[in-house]
């Protein structure tokens, strides 16, 4: 019984000599890295490259470093389809805009904090520093000393802020 053109149990040729028309030799040099079933990868490659080229990067590099520059080609040449002017520059080129642009909105959420934050402590009456939330959900303020109390609780002691102690230490 015959396997498209090949003998029963017969190894079927890689990705690049499937898409070349030629024999996978025992040695092929694409055969680890274009498997038959990943056609796609090899047509790119070839497209963008071409299989000589290919061939002769392969055939100069160590064995040991063929799996990574495999990678790299591929990464480089599934970019040029998509990209075919810019390739990987356009794709680098548009995260790096996106970088700028959340480190620059990033940066005005950081200066409105502060903002806030100096609002906050500004209409705050001296000797009273904002804590945190109670077990309630409602704010805390730390009066000079060690003592918390709830903010609506602050009407109280206000006769207190009129002693001159610092207003809050961070």
């Amino acid at each position: 019984m015959k396997e498209s053109g090949r003998k029963q149990g017969a190894a079927s040729p890689c990705a690049a000599c499937k898409l070349l028309r030629r024999r996978c030799a025992q040695d092929c040099v694409f055969a680890p890295y274009f498997p038959a079933d990943e056609p796609q990868k090899f047509a790119n490659v070839h497209k963008v490259f071409g299989a000589s080229n290919v061939n002769k990067m392969l055939q100069e590099l160590p064995i040991h470093q063929r799996g990574d520059a495999v990678s790299s080609i591929v990464y480089e040449a599934n970019a040029r389809v998509r990209d075919p002017v810019y390739g990987c520059v356009g794709a680098i080129s548009s995260l790096q805009q996106q970088i700028d642009t959340l480190q620059t909105q990033l940066a005005l959420a950081q200066a409105e904090v502060v903002h806030l934050r100096v609002r906050q402590t500004a209409s705050f009456p001296h000797g009273f520093c904002p804590t945190s939330l109670s077990n309630s959900g409602s704010p805390t303020f730390k009066l000079m000393g060690s003592q918390t109390m709830p903010i609506f609780d602050l009407d109280m002691v206000v006769d207190q802020a009129s002693l001159g102690e610092p207003m809050c230490s961070f």
